[in-house]
Protein backbone atom coordinates (compact mmCIF):
# COMPACT_ATOMS: atom_id res chain seq x y z
CA UNK A 1 0.00 0.00 0.00
CA UNK A 2 1.21 3.52 -0.86
CA UNK A 3 -0.54 5.32 1.97
CA UNK A 4 0.41 9.00 2.16
CA UNK A 5 -2.34 10.39 4.36
CA UNK A 6 -4.19 8.82 7.26
CA UNK A 7 -7.39 10.33 8.61
CA UNK A 8 -9.49 9.66 11.71
CA UNK A 9 -13.07 10.93 11.46
CA UNK A 10 -15.30 11.33 14.52
CA UNK A 11 -18.48 10.28 12.69
CA UNK A 12 -19.44 8.35 9.57
CA UNK A 13 -20.94 11.13 7.48
CA UNK A 14 -17.97 13.34 8.29
CA UNK A 15 -15.73 10.54 7.08
CA UNK A 16 -17.64 10.38 3.78
CA UNK A 17 -17.40 14.17 3.48
CA UNK A 18 -13.62 14.03 3.90
CA UNK A 19 -13.21 11.00 1.63
CA UNK A 20 -15.15 12.88 -1.03
CA UNK A 21 -12.90 15.94 -0.71
CA UNK A 22 -9.73 13.85 -0.98
CA UNK A 23 -11.08 11.98 -4.01
CA UNK A 24 -11.94 15.23 -5.78
CA UNK A 25 -8.37 16.41 -5.11
CA UNK A 26 -7.04 13.34 -6.96
CA UNK A 27 -6.19 11.01 -4.06
CA UNK A 28 -7.25 7.36 -4.34
CA UNK A 29 -9.27 7.08 -1.16
CA UNK A 30 -10.89 4.31 0.88
CA UNK A 31 -13.17 4.88 3.85
CA UNK A 32 -13.21 2.21 6.54
CA UNK A 33 -15.66 1.68 9.37
CA UNK A 34 -13.55 1.44 12.46
CA UNK A 35 -10.02 0.06 12.43
CA UNK A 36 -9.93 -2.47 9.60
CA UNK A 37 -8.76 -6.05 9.80
CA UNK A 38 -5.65 -7.33 8.10
CA UNK A 39 -7.64 -8.93 5.25
CA UNK A 40 -9.12 -5.71 3.87
CA UNK A 41 -7.84 -5.07 0.30
CA UNK A 42 -6.07 -1.69 0.26
CA UNK A 43 -3.83 -1.86 -2.80
CA UNK A 44 -2.90 1.36 -4.63
CA UNK A 45 -4.43 3.70 -2.06
CA UNK A 46 -3.20 7.22 -1.30
CA UNK A 47 -5.45 7.99 1.67
CA UNK A 48 -7.51 6.03 4.17
CA UNK A 49 -10.24 7.62 6.25
CA UNK A 50 -11.04 5.58 9.36
CA UNK A 51 -14.60 6.40 10.39
CA UNK A 52 -15.34 6.28 14.09
CA UNK A 53 -18.53 7.03 15.94
CA UNK A 54 -16.80 9.04 18.63
CA UNK A 55 -18.16 12.58 18.48
CA UNK A 56 -20.77 12.25 21.21
CA UNK A 57 -19.52 9.38 23.39
CA UNK A 58 -17.59 9.65 26.65
CA UNK A 59 -14.31 11.50 26.13
CA UNK A 60 -12.17 8.67 27.50
CA UNK A 61 -13.71 6.20 25.07
CA UNK A 62 -13.30 8.63 22.17
CA UNK A 63 -9.61 8.99 23.04
CA UNK A 64 -9.12 5.23 23.20
CA UNK A 65 -10.78 4.62 19.81
CA UNK A 66 -8.92 7.48 18.16
CA UNK A 67 -5.54 6.34 19.44
CA UNK A 68 -6.21 2.82 18.15
CA UNK A 69 -7.03 4.22 14.70
CA UNK A 70 -3.89 6.38 14.81
CA UNK A 71 -1.70 3.38 15.64
CA UNK A 72 -3.16 1.40 12.73
CA UNK A 73 -2.67 4.26 10.25
CA UNK A 74 0.91 4.83 11.37
CA UNK A 75 1.49 1.09 10.99
CA UNK A 76 0.38 1.32 7.36
CA UNK A 77 2.99 3.98 6.66
CA UNK A 78 1.04 7.21 7.16
CA UNK A 79 3.51 9.93 8.09
CA UNK A 80 0.75 12.47 8.63
CA UNK A 81 -2.58 11.84 10.32
CA UNK A 82 -5.51 14.24 10.27
CA UNK A 83 -8.14 14.10 13.01
CA UNK A 84 -11.32 15.04 11.15
CA UNK A 85 -13.97 17.01 13.07
CA UNK A 86 -17.26 18.62 12.07
CA UNK A 87 -17.17 21.97 10.29
CA UNK A 88 -19.45 23.35 13.02
CA UNK A 89 -17.00 22.14 15.72
CA UNK A 90 -19.80 20.09 17.35
CA UNK A 91 -18.64 19.34 20.87
CA UNK A 92 -19.26 20.17 24.52
CA UNK A 93 -17.05 21.70 27.18
CA UNK A 94 -16.08 18.14 28.16
CA UNK A 95 -14.92 17.28 24.62
CA UNK A 96 -14.42 15.40 22.53
CA UNK A 97 -12.26 17.51 20.22
CA UNK A 98 -9.90 18.75 22.93
CA UNK A 99 -9.23 15.44 24.71
CA UNK A 100 -8.67 13.54 21.44
CA UNK A 101 -6.39 16.28 20.09
CA UNK A 102 -4.38 16.29 23.32
CA UNK A 103 -3.93 12.51 23.21
CA UNK A 104 -3.00 12.30 19.53
CA UNK A 105 -0.66 15.28 19.89
CA UNK A 106 1.17 13.55 22.74
CA UNK A 107 1.41 10.29 20.79
CA UNK A 108 2.77 12.16 17.76
CA UNK A 109 5.35 14.00 19.87
CA UNK A 110 4.13 17.40 18.66
CA UNK A 111 4.04 20.61 20.71
CA UNK A 112 1.51 22.79 18.85
CA UNK A 113 -0.84 21.48 16.14
CA UNK A 114 -2.91 23.41 13.60
CA UNK A 115 -6.70 23.24 13.99
CA UNK A 116 -9.29 24.60 11.56
CA UNK A 117 -12.90 23.55 11.01
CA UNK A 118 -13.36 25.94 8.08
CA UNK A 119 -14.83 24.63 4.82
CA UNK A 120 -15.50 27.68 2.64
CA UNK A 121 -17.35 25.86 -0.14
CA UNK A 122 -20.05 24.91 2.37
CA UNK A 123 -20.13 28.38 3.94
CA UNK A 124 -18.04 27.61 7.04
CA UNK A 125 -15.30 30.19 7.52
CA UNK A 126 -13.14 31.34 10.43
CA UNK A 127 -12.03 34.91 11.06
CA UNK A 128 -10.13 36.03 14.16
CA UNK A 129 -10.84 32.60 15.57
CA UNK A 130 -14.64 32.98 15.21
CA UNK A 131 -16.58 30.42 13.19
CA UNK A 132 -19.10 31.82 10.71
CA UNK A 133 -21.92 30.04 8.88
CA UNK A 134 -22.49 32.15 5.82
CA UNK A 135 -22.57 35.74 7.02
CA UNK A 136 -23.40 35.11 10.69
CA UNK A 137 -21.50 33.68 13.66
CA UNK A 138 -22.21 30.02 14.42
CA UNK A 139 -24.14 30.82 17.57
CA UNK A 140 -26.56 33.01 15.57
CA UNK A 141 -27.16 30.44 12.83
CA UNK A 142 -29.64 27.54 12.69
CA UNK A 143 -26.69 25.14 12.96
CA UNK A 144 -26.27 26.06 16.62
CA UNK A 145 -29.12 23.66 17.47
CA UNK A 146 -27.38 20.31 17.13
CA UNK A 147 -29.54 17.87 19.18
CA UNK A 148 -26.55 16.32 21.00
CA UNK A 149 -23.91 19.06 20.90
CA UNK A 150 -25.60 22.47 20.66
CA UNK A 151 -23.06 25.20 19.88
CA UNK A 152 -23.58 28.51 21.66
CA UNK A 153 -20.12 30.07 21.26
CA UNK A 154 -18.54 30.98 17.90
CA UNK A 155 -15.10 31.75 19.39
CA UNK A 156 -13.24 28.51 18.69
CA UNK A 157 -10.15 29.57 20.62
CA UNK A 158 -12.35 29.86 23.68
CA UNK A 159 -14.33 26.68 22.92
CA UNK A 160 -11.25 24.52 22.41
CA UNK A 161 -9.48 25.98 25.43
CA UNK A 162 -12.35 24.81 27.67
CA UNK A 163 -11.73 21.24 26.48
CA UNK A 164 -7.93 21.19 26.40
CA UNK A 165 -5.11 20.70 28.88
CA UNK A 166 -2.89 23.36 27.24
CA UNK A 167 -3.59 26.93 26.10
CA UNK A 168 -5.01 27.53 22.62
CA UNK A 169 -3.70 30.19 20.26
CA UNK A 170 -4.61 31.76 16.92
CA UNK A 171 -3.03 31.88 13.46
CA UNK A 172 -4.80 34.85 11.94
CA UNK A 173 -5.77 35.45 8.34
CA UNK A 174 -2.93 37.88 7.61
CA UNK A 175 -0.43 35.20 8.63
CA UNK A 176 -2.17 32.55 6.53
CA UNK A 177 -2.06 34.79 3.48
CA UNK A 178 1.63 35.41 4.00
CA UNK A 179 2.20 31.75 3.13
CA UNK A 180 3.36 28.46 4.65
CA UNK A 181 6.57 29.86 6.11
CA UNK A 182 4.65 32.54 8.02
CA UNK A 183 2.29 29.88 9.36
CA UNK A 184 5.24 27.77 10.47
CA UNK A 185 6.85 30.76 12.20
CA UNK A 186 3.63 31.59 14.05
CA UNK A 187 3.24 27.95 15.12
CA UNK A 188 6.79 27.93 16.45
CA UNK A 189 6.18 31.13 18.41
CA UNK A 190 3.02 29.67 19.93
CA UNK A 191 4.91 26.49 20.86
CA UNK A 192 7.43 28.58 22.79
CA UNK A 193 4.50 30.05 24.71
CA UNK A 194 3.29 26.56 25.72
CA UNK A 195 0.32 26.50 23.36
CA UNK A 196 -0.99 23.05 22.50
CA UNK A 197 -3.23 23.93 19.56
CA UNK A 198 -3.74 26.89 17.24
CA UNK A 199 -7.04 27.76 15.57
CA UNK A 200 -6.31 28.86 11.99
CA UNK A 201 -8.35 31.46 10.11
CA UNK A 202 -9.74 30.52 6.68
CA UNK A 203 -12.04 32.74 4.61
CA UNK A 204 -11.55 31.50 1.04
CA UNK A 205 -10.63 28.19 -0.59
CA UNK A 206 -7.24 29.64 -1.56
CA UNK A 207 -6.37 29.86 2.14
CA UNK A 208 -6.44 26.06 2.50
CA UNK A 209 -3.31 25.09 0.55
CA UNK A 210 -0.73 27.09 2.54
CA UNK A 211 -2.24 25.66 5.74
CA UNK A 212 -2.04 22.14 4.34
CA UNK A 213 1.56 22.59 3.26
CA UNK A 214 2.56 23.89 6.69
CA UNK A 215 0.61 21.14 8.47
CA UNK A 216 2.36 18.38 6.49
CA UNK A 217 5.62 19.29 8.24
CA UNK A 218 4.14 17.71 11.34
CA UNK A 219 2.68 14.31 12.14
CA UNK A 220 -0.80 15.57 13.13
CA UNK A 221 -3.40 18.16 12.17
CA UNK A 222 -7.03 18.69 13.19
CA UNK A 223 -9.87 20.04 11.11
CA UNK A 224 -12.86 19.66 8.85
CA UNK A 225 -12.80 18.58 5.22
CA UNK A 226 -11.44 21.95 4.13
CA UNK A 227 -8.19 21.07 5.87
CA UNK A 228 -8.23 17.74 4.04
CA UNK A 229 -8.34 19.64 0.75
CA UNK A 230 -5.33 21.69 1.85
CA UNK A 231 -3.40 18.57 2.82
CA UNK A 232 -4.26 16.84 -0.46
CA UNK A 233 -3.18 19.86 -2.49
CA UNK A 234 0.03 20.03 -0.50
CA UNK A 235 0.79 16.36 -1.20
CA UNK A 236 0.18 16.85 -4.91
CA UNK A 237 2.22 20.07 -5.04
CA UNK A 238 5.17 18.37 -3.34
CA UNK A 239 5.08 15.45 -5.77
CA UNK A 240 4.33 12.96 -3.00
CA UNK A 241 1.07 12.01 -4.75
CA UNK A 242 0.26 11.79 -8.45
CA UNK A 243 -3.38 12.89 -8.86
CA UNK A 244 -5.81 10.36 -10.29
CA UNK A 245 -9.06 10.93 -12.20
CA UNK A 246 -11.88 12.14 -9.98
CA UNK A 247 -14.86 9.89 -9.39
CA UNK A 248 -13.48 6.76 -11.01
CA UNK A 249 -16.13 4.16 -11.80
CA UNK A 250 -17.19 2.04 -8.84
CA UNK A 251 -17.81 -1.03 -10.94
CA UNK A 252 -20.77 -2.40 -12.88
CA UNK A 253 -24.33 -1.22 -12.32
CA UNK A 254 -25.80 -2.72 -9.19
CA UNK A 255 -29.56 -2.66 -9.56
CA UNK A 256 -31.85 -3.84 -6.79
CA UNK A 257 -34.37 -1.89 -4.79
CA UNK A 258 -33.65 1.60 -3.44
CA UNK A 259 -34.71 3.35 -0.24
CA UNK A 260 -33.96 6.47 1.81
CA UNK A 261 -33.84 6.93 5.58
CA UNK A 262 -33.75 10.26 7.43
CA UNK A 263 -33.03 10.71 11.11
CA UNK A 264 -31.81 14.31 11.07
CA UNK A 265 -33.89 17.20 12.36
CA UNK A 266 -31.84 19.82 10.51
CA UNK A 267 -33.79 22.34 8.49
CA UNK A 268 -31.99 21.23 5.34
CA UNK A 269 -33.10 17.63 5.76
CA UNK A 270 -36.65 18.64 6.64
CA UNK A 271 -36.86 20.63 3.40
CA UNK A 272 -35.40 17.71 1.44
CA UNK A 273 -38.01 15.34 2.85
CA UNK A 274 -40.77 17.74 1.85
CA UNK A 275 -39.44 17.88 -1.72
CA UNK A 276 -39.16 14.08 -1.89
CA UNK A 277 -42.85 13.68 -1.06
CA UNK A 278 -43.66 14.88 -4.58
CA UNK A 279 -41.86 11.98 -6.27
CA UNK A 280 -41.81 8.99 -3.90
CA UNK A 281 -43.84 7.50 -1.05
CA UNK A 282 -42.77 9.02 2.28
CA UNK A 283 -43.56 7.67 5.76
CA UNK A 284 -43.07 10.12 8.62
CA UNK A 285 -42.49 8.21 11.81
CA UNK A 286 -43.86 9.40 15.12
CA UNK A 287 -40.77 10.16 17.22
CA UNK A 288 -42.71 9.69 20.46
CA UNK A 289 -43.74 6.19 19.38
CA UNK A 290 -40.17 5.36 18.37
CA UNK A 291 -39.21 5.97 21.99
CA UNK A 292 -42.16 4.25 23.65
CA UNK A 293 -43.22 1.48 21.24
CA UNK A 294 -40.72 -1.21 20.16
CA UNK A 295 -43.02 -2.31 17.32
CA UNK A 296 -42.78 1.00 15.44
CA UNK A 297 -39.92 -0.20 13.24
CA UNK A 298 -41.87 -3.29 12.25
CA UNK A 299 -44.84 -1.18 11.23
CA UNK A 300 -42.59 0.96 9.08
CA UNK A 301 -41.25 -2.10 7.27
CA UNK A 302 -44.79 -3.40 6.75
CA UNK A 303 -45.56 -0.12 5.01
CA UNK A 304 -42.38 -0.03 2.91
CA UNK A 305 -41.84 -3.58 1.66
CA UNK A 306 -44.90 -3.84 -0.61
CA UNK A 307 -43.89 -0.54 -2.28
CA UNK A 308 -40.25 -1.34 -3.12
CA UNK A 309 -40.99 -3.01 -6.45
CA UNK A 310 -42.59 0.24 -7.66
CA UNK A 311 -39.60 2.43 -6.86
CA UNK A 312 -37.74 4.14 -3.98
CA UNK A 313 -39.38 4.91 -0.64
CA UNK A 314 -38.36 7.32 2.13
CA UNK A 315 -38.83 6.70 5.85
CA UNK A 316 -38.18 9.69 8.12
CA UNK A 317 -38.09 10.16 11.85
CA UNK A 318 -37.20 13.80 11.39
CA UNK A 319 -39.17 16.28 13.47
CA UNK A 320 -38.56 19.99 13.89
CA UNK A 321 -35.92 21.00 16.44
CA UNK A 322 -38.74 22.22 18.69
CA UNK A 323 -40.59 18.90 18.49
CA UNK A 324 -37.44 16.90 19.18
CA UNK A 325 -36.56 19.16 22.13
CA UNK A 326 -39.99 18.60 23.66
CA UNK A 327 -39.65 14.81 23.40
CA UNK A 328 -36.12 14.99 24.82
CA UNK A 329 -37.47 16.93 27.78
CA UNK A 330 -39.94 14.12 28.50
CA UNK A 331 -37.68 11.12 27.93
CA UNK A 332 -34.09 12.39 28.10
CA UNK A 333 -31.76 13.38 25.28
CA UNK A 334 -29.74 10.18 25.22
CA UNK A 335 -32.80 7.91 25.39
CA UNK A 336 -34.47 9.67 22.49
CA UNK A 337 -31.34 9.64 20.34
CA UNK A 338 -30.68 5.97 21.05
CA UNK A 339 -34.27 4.98 20.30
CA UNK A 340 -34.29 6.75 16.94
CA UNK A 341 -30.93 5.32 15.92
CA UNK A 342 -31.88 1.75 16.85
CA UNK A 343 -35.25 1.96 15.13
CA UNK A 344 -33.83 3.28 11.87
CA UNK A 345 -31.00 0.74 11.97
CA UNK A 346 -33.56 -2.05 12.37
CA UNK A 347 -35.54 -0.63 9.45
CA UNK A 348 -32.38 -0.49 7.32
CA UNK A 349 -31.60 -4.12 8.08
CA UNK A 350 -35.14 -5.14 7.12
CA UNK A 351 -34.92 -3.19 3.88
CA UNK A 352 -31.61 -4.80 2.91
CA UNK A 353 -32.98 -8.25 3.70
CA UNK A 354 -35.81 -7.43 1.29
CA UNK A 355 -33.42 -6.64 -1.56
CA UNK A 356 -32.53 -2.97 -1.07
CA UNK A 357 -28.98 -2.55 -2.38
CA UNK A 358 -29.07 1.24 -2.86
CA UNK A 359 -29.54 3.14 0.38
CA UNK A 360 -29.48 6.87 1.14
CA UNK A 361 -29.17 7.86 4.81
CA UNK A 362 -29.51 11.40 6.19
CA UNK A 363 -28.09 12.28 9.60
CA UNK A 364 -24.69 11.60 11.12
CA UNK A 365 -25.81 9.56 14.12
CA UNK A 366 -28.37 7.72 11.99
CA UNK A 367 -25.75 6.86 9.38
CA UNK A 368 -23.47 5.47 12.07
CA UNK A 369 -26.20 3.29 13.52
CA UNK A 370 -27.22 1.98 10.09
CA UNK A 371 -23.68 1.14 8.96
CA UNK A 372 -22.96 -0.62 12.25
CA UNK A 373 -26.20 -2.61 12.11
CA UNK A 374 -25.46 -3.75 8.55
CA UNK A 375 -21.91 -4.74 9.48
CA UNK A 376 -20.30 -2.73 6.67
CA UNK A 377 -16.51 -2.51 6.90
CA UNK A 378 -15.20 -0.25 4.15
CA UNK A 379 -16.12 1.68 1.01
CA UNK A 380 -14.61 2.80 -2.24
CA UNK A 381 -15.38 6.45 -2.93
CA UNK A 382 -17.11 7.48 -6.16
CA UNK A 383 -18.85 10.44 -7.73
CA UNK A 384 -19.93 13.48 -5.72
CA UNK A 385 -23.68 13.82 -5.15
CA UNK A 386 -23.45 17.16 -3.37
CA UNK A 387 -20.55 18.99 -1.72
CA UNK A 388 -19.34 16.67 1.02
CA UNK A 389 -21.43 13.65 -0.01
CA UNK A 390 -20.06 10.99 -2.41
CA UNK A 391 -21.50 7.74 -3.68
CA UNK A 392 -19.95 4.86 -1.73
CA UNK A 393 -19.64 1.21 -2.76
CA UNK A 394 -19.03 -1.43 -0.14
CA UNK A 395 -15.59 -3.06 -0.10
CA UNK A 396 -14.75 -6.49 1.31
CA UNK A 397 -15.45 -10.03 0.19
CA UNK A 398 -17.81 -10.85 3.05
CA UNK A 399 -19.88 -7.65 2.77
CA UNK A 400 -23.18 -7.21 0.93
CA UNK A 401 -22.55 -5.39 -2.37
CA UNK A 402 -24.28 -2.04 -1.92
CA UNK A 403 -24.24 1.58 -3.00
CA UNK A 404 -24.77 4.11 -0.22
CA UNK A 405 -24.89 7.81 0.44
CA UNK A 406 -24.28 8.93 4.03
CA UNK A 407 -25.29 12.55 4.48
CA UNK A 408 -24.72 14.93 7.35
CA UNK A 409 -28.04 16.55 8.18
CA UNK A 410 -27.13 20.01 6.92
CA UNK A 411 -25.64 18.90 3.58
CA UNK A 412 -27.18 18.75 0.13
CA UNK A 413 -29.60 20.82 -1.91
CA UNK A 414 -33.42 20.67 -1.82
CA UNK A 415 -33.54 17.67 -4.21
CA UNK A 416 -30.78 15.71 -2.49
CA UNK A 417 -32.62 12.39 -2.23
CA UNK A 418 -33.49 12.37 -5.92
CA UNK A 419 -30.00 13.56 -6.88
CA UNK A 420 -28.45 10.71 -4.89
CA UNK A 421 -30.67 8.05 -6.40
CA UNK A 422 -29.89 9.23 -9.94
CA UNK A 423 -26.17 8.62 -9.36
CA UNK A 424 -26.62 5.30 -7.52
CA UNK A 425 -27.11 2.85 -10.41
Amino acid sequence: MTLKLGCIADDYTGASDLANALTLAGLRTVQTIGVPGADLPLDAVDAVVVALKSRSIAAAEAVERSRAADRWLRGQGAGHVMFKICSTFDSTDAGNIGPVTDALRADAGETTVLVTSAFPQTGRTIYQGHLFVGAVPLNESPLKDHPLNPMRDANLVRVLARQSTAPVGLVDLATVRSGPDAIRARRTALAHEGTGAAIVDVVENADLEPIGRAALDQRLSVGASGLGIGLARGLVASGAVTPHPTGEALGPALGGHAACLAGSCSRATLAQIERAEAVMPVLRLDTERLVTDPDEAGRALSWALPLLAQGPVLIASSGTPEQVAAIQARHGRESVGSAIEHALADIAAGLVDAGVHRLVVAGGETSGAVVDRLGLRAFRVGAEIAPGVPVLRTLGADTTDMLLALKSGNFGGPDFFMDALRLMR
